[in-house]
């Protein structure tokens, strides 16, 4: 890189850093859920899944946003043509990915009366990873550093975590080493847009959880 172009980026970063509204760019650069321009553009000011607290891809659709809870450096939908379905409750993990087309359901249709819905919970933990075009439905918890196989359905709970688990209907492929699964921290926390010391307060006073 010229010494040009590194000044450039220099100057760049350091407005970016010391403006209140940009900073978050700034801090989120190097995760993998970075907030940009971008994400803020679509949401914000064109309006797609503006309800979402999180970075969401214009593709992707959110429904009942208030009803999701994310942990840090999680930002479901992120990924084109996610479908996150919050009509129960979904609970999802620090540092959990989700890669594109993964849908999360937490309610179904009554099987008797198909204009009624049975609301219900899905629970992800930390560090887990779902792969692309999987499906994870109602009343399934997983626990902390589960990977889901891509093309996955996942029909019941791994609460115990630490393992992979693919197929349709989902089932264990491989268990982990627990004493090898790395719990890492990024030095800036945030829970999708919101800062991660400010995040109990926004939880209580603009979403529909109670836990």
């Amino acid at each position: 890189m010229s010494f040009i172009k590194k000044t450039v980026k220099g100057i760049y970063w350091g407005i970016i850093k010391f403006i209140p509204f940009t900073r978050c760019i700034y801090e989120t650069r190097n995760t993998q859920t970075p907030i940009s321009f971008r994400y803020l553009f679509f949401q914000k000011i064109l309006g797609f899944n503006r309800g979402a607290y999180w970075q969401v891809h214009f593709t992707s659709i959110i429904t009942y946003p208030r009803n999701v809870v994310v942990g840090i450096e999680t930002s479901p939908g992120m990924m084109p043509g996610c479908y996150i379905q919050g009509m129960g409750k979904v609970f999802i993990g620090d540092y959990t990915q989700l890669a594109t087309n993964v849908g999360i359901i937490s309610s179904n249709h009554d099987l008797y009366d198909t204009s009624k819905h049975e609301e219900s919970t899905v629970r992800i933990g930390k560090y887990c990873w779902v792969g692309m075009n999987s499906v994870i439905l109602p009343k399934v918890e997983l626990g902390d550093f589960t990977i889901v196989g891509a093309g996955s359905v996942v029909t019941k709970s791994f609460p115990d975590g630490h393992c992979v688990i693919a197929g349709n209907p989902a089932k264990i492929i491989k268990l982990l080493d627990k004493d090898k699964c790395i719990g890492y921290e990024s030095p800036y926390k945030y829970n999708g847009y919101i800062p991660h010391h400010k995040f109990e307060k926004f939880k209580r006073e603009k979403l529909n959880i109670s836990e």
